[in-house]
């Protein structure tokens, strides 16, 4: 299985192995290493780098090893997207051997031009994201919601990528009293406030990483997502038919656009994700109405034509997520 799996994309797949390593160096280093780096444990951002990485490099080798077109193209860009990754990565570690911080750092030469290496790795890393996406569009599997998915989770996932640059420039503090720091992830105070166990996403201020997480993993939940629903639907009549399917994962989408419009609009206005005002709370109500009553009006819609067009003798005529796994599976090898 494992043999398998670097078939897809042998650079990518070994950048995730790396990422396990990694990991598991940080939560050692979190164990001996007490010191505190902009109000965390100095170990817990490349560890959860570590995390991040290995899942994004997982699903493009695996998406990059299914495309009908284009996939030397996209095979040579994942492999730039593997360099870059490393080279991010590895400042990063870098950056908690040495005990300082790597985001934003301009204060001293050195410090300068390791996040103007990392600010060059990023961006090719979105260009080559963006082209393969691209391809992504083109990509067209037996199950039509599983397709849907796939896109869907591509292109909100660049736009999750794309957030990224909200924290590049400086904030008025930081240009009102400089001290060598250009740029934050907290809107309305400083980086390094109480944040979320783990996560460690801002509890006092708006926290721009959380619309850029929420956003990157549409990659993933986006099409698992669309699996669910395939789940249901062998289960379920009412989400059997294509068209049921298609559509709720359509208002999978759209919902899950929604949330990345909502939490980037909490974050830009300074609101702590778990304190959003009134206006970010009813906003977000809102789209969860809107989302159950259209997944609901679907469903029931579809449910009642297939019970008008139920016939006993009838085969199953719609493939099943599972079965279109298997197809691609046996495309790429």
């Amino acid at each position: 299985m494992i043999r398998r799996a670097f078939a897809w994309h042998r650079p990518l797949m070994t950048v995730a192995a790396l990422m396990v390593v990694v990991a598991a160096v940080c939560l050692v280093g979190r164990l001996v290493d007490d010191r505190i780096v902009t109000g965390a444990p100095v170990w817990d951002k490349p560890a959860k780098f570590s995390v991040s990485i290995l899942v994004y490099a997982v699903s493009w080798a695996w998406l990059i090893a299914r495309l009908p077109r284009f996939r030397r193209t996209a095979h040579r860009l994942g492999t730039v997207v593997a360099v870059a990754l490393l080279v991010e990565q590895g400042v990063i570690v870098g950056a908690a051997a040495a005990g300082t911080a790597s985001h934003f750092q301009v204060a001293t030469p050195l410090a300068t031009a390791l996040w103007g290496v990392m600010a060059v790795s990023i961006t090719v890393l979105y260009v080559c994201a963006f082209v393969t996406s691209l391809a992504v569009l083109r990509l067209r599997l037996p199950d039509p919601a599983l397709t849907l998915g796939i896109r869907a989770g591509a292109v909100i996932a660049l736009v999750g990528m794309g957030l990224a640059y909200l924290m590049t420039s400086p904030t008025a503090a930081q240009l009102a009293d400089f001290h060598g720091v250009a740029g934050a992830h907290a809107v309305g105070a400083a980086d390094g406030g109480p944040g979320l166990p783990v996560l460690g996403w801002s509890t006092t201020a708006g926290d721009l990483r959380i619309p850029h997480f929420v956003g990157m993993h549409a990659l993933q939940l986006l099409p698992v997502a669309a699996l669910l629903i395939a789940w249901a639907g062998r289960r379920v009549p009412a989400f059997a038919p294509d068209r049921v399917r298609v559509r709720l994962t359509a208002v999978a989408a759209v919902g899950y656009a929604g949330v990345v419009a909502l939490v980037t609009a909490q974050a830009l206005r300074g609101e702590p994700v778990t304190a959003p005002s009134s206006t970010i709370a009813t906003a977000g109500a809102l789209l969860a109405a809107a989302v159950v009553v259209a997944a609901a009006a679907i469903v029931l819609r579809g449910g009642a034509r297939a019970d008008l067009r139920a016939r006993p003798e009838d085969p199953p005529t719609q493939p099943s997520a599972a079965s279109s796994l298997a197809e691609i599976s046996s495309r790429s090898k």
